[in-house]
């Protein structure tokens, strides 16, 4: 059996890693596309021949799993766009269970998920359906519940569930690790007319120019930053004026909350802040690469910090902005009259520290080497690159990124790598992440077993006659 049809047919089996981790995602779904495709999904799955009053039909530690809990899963997933014809009740049952143990087993290894975080997303998805539905009268009875408390209550229990779940499967998958003599072996295994064929691929550089910020610029910014520092201290809430003012967008939705600790990707200058504060204390405003910001811690366990910041970018001048331009332009002019090379002009003119080293060559961030396969780049970055001749360099490109601001760059092309069937030289790093992933379901696989043995779990009615991947019956 080729080595693609092995994995994905075990993880077909599993109804994938990722599928587990989106129980409640159809609270976000068109409702009116959910409404028009009940009857249809409902009258196309239920395979039992007679009417079932909906009760329990199985039981995973202290967990419970009704039979319209299978309905609903098959709602979920068909109305994401996946098929779902080929998936017996038996299997999806067997999705819920592993849904359920996940989270049983979460409980046990005592993995925390806060109220709050359970709360904001209840509070973004009930915001979702009300828009979607038009009103919150409209979403109870959609839901055939009682009352909006029965209603919320059970969909917090849900997300709940989900992200206890979604940390357990974290906590199984860090701990795996793969070492190169596993690599190594992992390829040898493979019979030489099935190794992968790795699509065409590039390795790209680029020179980025940055507008500078006047020193005015800047210290307004700061001089904002500490009249809202006053504001907090006065009794006003960060959380609301990160919300309004932070222009990290990923987290002002939040209203600027992070869970860090030591080994969290976080800017060296933003952890050193971060973990000199006290709880409750606030910080002066700072400096990194992203703007400036302020930060108040509101817990500490350990060696965890919860904090909220805001972060303010300072704006880029017209003025400012062409003059960045006209310098890559210039540094672009250079090169080609053979001046200086593209990757000396990187590490000596280019304002993106990231890759000044490396002669401006980027890292894909999928899989950590320089290339880049074109079906999988990028569209942005594909649309600058993929008619480049060898050697040519891009026209100056304004980027406006949303964390960094605005800025010029200019990119060219500096290797181009034909389809090719797997190489373990020169494809190592790949050959690396398809050894992982095998190794990680097969641990996944193994905690399983060894968790089904040790959970009280019990099968009713019909669905004790289903095959399962799983030794859920435990025979």
């Amino acid at each position: 059996m080729p080595l693609k049809i092995k994995i994905m047919k075990y993880i077909n089996n599993k109804l994938t890693i990722a599928i587990i981790t989106t129980i409640c995602s159809v609270w976000f779904v068109n409702a009116q596309e959910i409404i028009k495709d009940t009857v249809k999904t409902k009258s196309q799955f239920l395979n039992f021949q007679k009417q079932k009053i909906d009760g329990i039909i199985a039981t995973v530690g202290d967990y419970i799993i009704l039979d319209s809990d299978v309905d609903k899963s098959y709602l979920e997933l068909s109305s994401q766009g996946n098929s779902v014809k080929d998936i017996t009740r038996c299997q999806m049952l067997g999705k819920l269970l592993e849904d359920k143990l996940y989270a049983h087993q979460a409980v046990q290894d005592s993995i925390i998920v806060k109220d709050e975080e359970v709360k904001e997303k209840l509070s973004e998805q009930v915001n979702y359906m009300v828009e979607q539905l038009g009103s919150m009268e409209k979403v109870v009875q959609y839901f055939k519940k009682a009352t909006e408390d029965e209603f919320r209550t059970e969909l917090f229990d849900i997300i709940k569930m989900n992200k206890l779940g979604a940390e357990m499967q974290k906590k199984i998958i860090d701990a795996v690790e793969i070492t190169p003599e596993e690599t190594r072996n992992f390829f040898k295994a493979i019979p030489q007319n099935e190794l992968p064929v790795f699509g065409a691929e590039m390795e790209v550089a680029q020179i980025v120019v940055t507008p500078k910020i006047t020193e005015e610029e800047k210290q307004r910014v700061i001089n904002r930053l500490k009249e809202i520092k006053a504001e907090v201290l006065a009794g006003a809430s960060f959380k609301t004026r990160a919300v309004i003012y932070s222009d990290d967008r990923g987290s002002a939705s939040n209203g600027g909350f992070y869970k860090i600790n030591r080994k969290t990707q976080f800017v060296k200058e933003f952890k050193d802040v971060a973990f000199s504060l006290s709880e409750g204390e606030i910080s002066e405003p700072f400096e990194t690469e992203f703007g400036y910001h302020i930060i108040m811690v509101e817990k500490i366990k350990g060696q965890e910090v919860e904090l909220r910041h805001i972060l303010m970018m300072p704006k880029v001048s017209d003025k400012a902005l062409k003059e960045a331009k006209e310098k890559i332009i210039l540094i672009k002019k250079r090169i080609e009259s053979g001046e200086i090379s593209f990757a000396e002009a990187a590490r000596t003119l280019s304002d993106e520290k990231e890759t000044r080293a490396n002669g401006g060559t980027l890292i894909n961030p999928r899989t950590q080497d320089t290339h880049f396969e074109l079906t999988k780049m990028d569209p942005s970055l594909y649309s600058e690159v993929s008619n480049l001749k060898n050697s040519a360099i891009t026209a100056a490109i304004l980027d406006d990124d949303a964390k960094t601001g605005k800025k010029y760059k200019i990119i060219t092309v500096t290797n181009r790598i034909d389809e090719h069937t797997a190489d373990y030289a020169k494809d190592y790093i790949k050959i690396k992440d398809l050894a992982l992933k095998e190794k990680q379901i097969k641990a996944i696989a193994k905690w399983s077993e060894e968790k089904i043995k040790e959970t009280y779990v019990k099968i009713n009615g019909e669905y004790r006659d289903c095959i399962f991947t799983n030794n859920w019956l435990k025979k």
